[in-house]
This record gives structure tokens, C-alpha cells and sequence, in this order.
């Protein structure tokens, strides 16, 4: 099997986005990442993918009159290269229902809350507001509604009662760099698939999410 064909869509640092290029360098995963998209020019993550030697693309989402023509920009740049996964690395834009049904089960996100707790901003905020004892991240398949779409596999971590927003969050983003390369390893490996709407993994119906845990992936 040849490579697997990646865009990855970023607004900010780009910690995922490094993530998953360590993973490619690591042979984790036998894929390759086609282009990097930001809706900012000021996104460290395209200096990220500049250093490795990554096509970069920035549609600003201010020069267009609607969400729309924005996500039609961004498409006119994915469509050519089709690839097999994109990837919303810290991209912060609502998506059209066009673009998401255009891209329908190849689109993954990563949310720093287990959902369906917590959608939105604030989510470490919230888990520590809310007294939790565990919060963690998911990855998810992108669905029409904010931070919706099957999960396909969540990571916890405890909520101490001395954290703060920062320590909080520090901690998830650890567990975040595990779970999104090993996500995208599933989806290209095949051993996540969907047939119609339903999300199989290892040709069973995905009913729960996979956990991560203790570096040790559970079903």
C-alpha cells in the first residue's frame, strides 16, 4: 500500500500538526502530508510545515463575504490533491455543511474535552468550574453540528484540585499528541471504515469510543 495523502488545516501553533509529522518520521505512519492550510498568516504552523519542506496555504477568512465562499477557497486547494484523511489540527472556523458533506468521513478533528461534554471554547475552564474528576480529549469524525460526528477514541486525565486552566490543559495536550496519530493510523490502516453512516472498527460496529490509556489502546 502506498502512502496515505494528508491535509492538515491549522489557525494557531501547530502542536498537532507536529505531532503527527514526528509520527511520519517515526514511520508511525505511512503517509504524507500534502499541505498545510491556515486561515492565518500569522499561524506558527505554517512555519512548522515550511521547515519540512510542506506546501503551505493561507486563505484568509477575512477576505471573503461568507463562510461559504471561504470553505469553497479551501476546497479549490484540497480537491486536486484528494487526499485520504483532512486532518483540523487547532483550526478554529466553523466548517459549512457543504464542505463537511463534500468531505464526509474523511474529515477528523480533535476536541480537548470528552465529548459529548464540554463542545466549544473554555473546555478546561468548565472541567474545573464543574469540580470533575477526569477530563481528557477526543478525536472525532466531523459531524454538521459544533464538535459532533462519531468519536473515535477519547483519552482521560485527572482534574487535580490544584490545577489551573494551564496545567490542565498542558496535561491534555500530552494525551493529544498520542491519540490524533494513532487515530489517523486506524482510518488509513482501514481498521476504521464506515459503511453508510455507521463507523466500524475492525469491521464491527464502533459503538463506543476507543480509550486510551497508560499508553495502552482499549476496546
Amino acid at each position: 500500500m502506498g502512502k496515505a495523502s494528508l491535509v492538515v488545516l491549522v489557525s494557531g501553533s501547530g502542536s498537532n500538526l507536529q505531532a503527527i509529522i514526528d509520527a511520519i518520521k517515526n514511520k508511525q505512519l505511512n503517509a504524507e502530508i500534502k499541505a498545510v492550510i491556515s486561515n492565518r498568516a500569522s499561524a506558527k504552523g505554517l512555519e512548522r510545515a515550511a521547515r519540512e519542506n510542506i506546501a503551505t496555504h493561507v486563505v484568509d477568512n477575512k477576505q471573503y463575504s461568507s463562510r461559504e465562499l471561504f470553505d469553497q477557497a479551501m476546497m479549490q486547494i484540497i480537491d486536486p490533491i484528494n487526499p485520504n484523511l483532512i486532518i483540523l489540527a487547532g483550526f478554529m472556523r466553523i466548517l459549512s455543511n457543504d464542505f463537511i458533506e463534500h468531505y464526509q468521513h474523511r474529515l477528523i478533528n480533535i476536541h480537548p474535552s470528552l465529548l459529548p461534554k464540554y463542545k466549544g471554547l473554555n473546555t478546561h475552564q468548565q472541567a474545573i468550574e464543574n469540580k470533575d474528576e477526569t477530563h481528557g480529549a477526543s478525536v472525532h469524525y466531523v459531524g454538521y453540528e459544533l464538535d459532533s460526528g462519531p468519536v473515535v477514541i477519547q483519552a482521560e486525565v485527572p482534574v487535580r484540585v490544584t490545577d489551573t486552566v494551564e496545567l490542565l490543559a498542558e496535561r491534555v495536550l500530552i494525551e493529544e499528541h498520542k491519540i490524533y496519530p494513532l487515530a489517523i493510523k486506524l482510518h488509513i490502516e482501514g481498521r476504521l471504515r464506515f459503511d453508510g453512516n455507521e463507523l466500524l472498527f475492525d469491521d464491527q460496529p464502533l459503538t463506543n469510543p476507543l480509550r486510551w490509556n497508560n499508553n495502552t489502546l482499549i476496546h
